[in-house]
């Protein structure tokens, strides 16, 4: 039985079902659904733009997005996948295109509500530094190859 203040959104099953959360315990779930912003991306549209300024994290609902860097295609990201992470950890510029190649739609987080995540949620954190973790891995034999 859910504790009776528990307000239940379809946000918190559809975060349930994305990898980056599926070790979350509800009231986990239920933090993270209240933050960030949810947008309808049209396809072909930028999500990011490498060597901008900016600081949100992007975590993909539905729909896919393909990452570029340098005009080649890195990576493809689709419900679950994140990007947006390294500039809003760091500050610094980012290090790729991001593209909608279908309609998406996503939750976004400003810097202050990733940083909000991290803090809150260790099997998120844990979660998104293990992708990270792996994305280097595969970036650096791309560079050896």
């Amino acid at each position: 039985m859910l504790p009776r203040r528990y307000k239940h959104t379809p946000l918190d099953d559809e975060l349930h079902n994305l990898s980056v959360f599926v070790d979350c315990p509800p009231r986990t779930l239920r933090r993270i659904s209240t933050l960030g912003t949810r947008l309808r991306i049209r396809a072909g549209q930028s999500l990011t733009t490498a060597g901008t300024r900016t600081a949100e994290v992007v975590i993909v609902l539905s729909g896919s997005a393909s990452c570029l860097v340098r005009g080649v295609e890195e990576a493809r990201f689709g419900p679950g996948d994140f990007f947006g992470e390294v500039a809003a950890l760091d500050g610094g510029p980012r290090t790729a295109t991001v593209v909608a190649t279908t309609e998406m739609e996503v939750l976004v987080l400003n810097a202050l509500e990733f940083e909000m995540l991290f803090k809150s949620s260790p099997e998120v954190a844990h979660q998104m530094l293990k992708v990270m973790a792996q994305r280097l891995r595969q970036a650096n034999a791309r560079a050896v190859a």
